[in-house]
């Protein structure tokens, strides 16, 4: 009797302590993640005013008996009724986008590379890719701006070898802001199919060669398939980020390059209009929970469909 109460107990501090370590994450994601998207919430529904905090409170006792509460949709119709917040959306998701195909361009033949080589040779290459992480994002971006502005390294040299007569407008453009957001997130994109390119098995690939299937055969029937979890995951971390990148556009886009994150900041420490500021935070959230249930159904129908075919 002694030994089973024995293991009943050590059962209980199992269970009790392996809860714990479970809890630990949600109470992270409560405290980092919920509660401040509530707080972004209630300010949404604000009224815009010249005080500390800028915004009115959403509930009021009145005499102290009686709840008032004062919700409003200001903030939201002046998103739906000025163009320039529309624009500020219309950009980031077109820069976002056109970013994340860029990086999947490059990024797949770079991974799909990595992945050839022998076993010694792979470290270093991943090295490299993750060798920019080592520094600052922002000395990063910094970089930039003395590579591509009119007497930078790039126009210097182009210059020099006679190829162009004067300056190319390499800076404050959308094409410097593709640049750096290509450089700042291939990483992600190049780690998340290096991690999905590594699982394919080769077997695959040799039974497709003894069928009489050809090398790009082989990889747009084996490989791009079985690859297809590696490029929603590198997507997601591309795409996401760079919707709402904020240094990038700010120091190489130029004052023009209006995307979404710099509205964003304009609201709040500009014209210190937190109810607006707020709702533009809450619609950008909505907007791209829409890819990501879109790319996180169709991982799950490929995961389903792998798990059949395997069966």
């Amino acid at each position: 009797m002694q030994k089973i109460q024995e293991s009943k107990n050590s059962g209980f501090v199992h269970n009790v302590a392996s809860r714990l370590v479970i809890f630990v994450p949600y109470l992270w994601v409560i405290l980092f993640f919920l509660v401040p998207l509530l707080i972004i919430l209630k300010i949404s529904f604000a009224e815009p005013i010249i005080q500390r905090p800028p915004f009115t409170d959403l509930i009021d006792f009145v005499d102290g008996k009686f709840i008032h509460i004062k919700l409003t949709l200001e903030s939201y119709l002046n998103i739906i009724n000025d163009n320039i917040y529309i624009q500020s959306f219309l950009k980031s998701l077109k820069i976002a986008s056109v970013s994340t195909i860029l990086c999947l361009l490059i990024g797949y033949p770079l991974a799909y590379g990595i992945t050839r080589l022998h076993e010694k040779k792979r470290f270093y290459f991943l090295l490299l890719v993750i060798l920019p992480f080592w520094t600052s994002f922002l000395i990063r971006a910094y970089a930039w701006i003395g590579l591509l502005k009119d007497d930078g390294i790039i126009n210097s040299f182009l210059l020099y070898t006679g190829l162009i007569n004067q300056p190319l407008a390499l800076l404050n453009n959308e094409f410097a802001v593709y640049i750096g957001i290509v450089y700042s997130y291939l990483p992600f994109m190049v780690l998340s199919l290096y991690g999905s390119l590594m699982k394919v098995d080769e077997s695959l690939l040799e039974a497709s060669a003894d069928l009489g299937c050809k090398p790009y055969k082989s990889f747009l029937t084996v490989t791009l398939p079985l690859s297809i979890p590696g490029i929603i995951a590198g997507s997601m971390l591309v795409f996401i980020p760079a919707v709402g990148e904020f240094v990038i556009p700010d120091l190489l886009g130029g004052p023009g390059m209006n995307m979404i994150g710099k509205t964003l900041w304009t609201e709040f420490f500009l014209t210190r209009d937190w109810p607006t500021a707020s709702a533009l935070a809450i619609v950008l959230l909505v907007i791209l929970m829409v890819p990501i249930a879109i790319l996180q159904y169709i991982q799950r129908k490929t995961a389903i469909g792998g798990s059949y075919n395997e069966k």
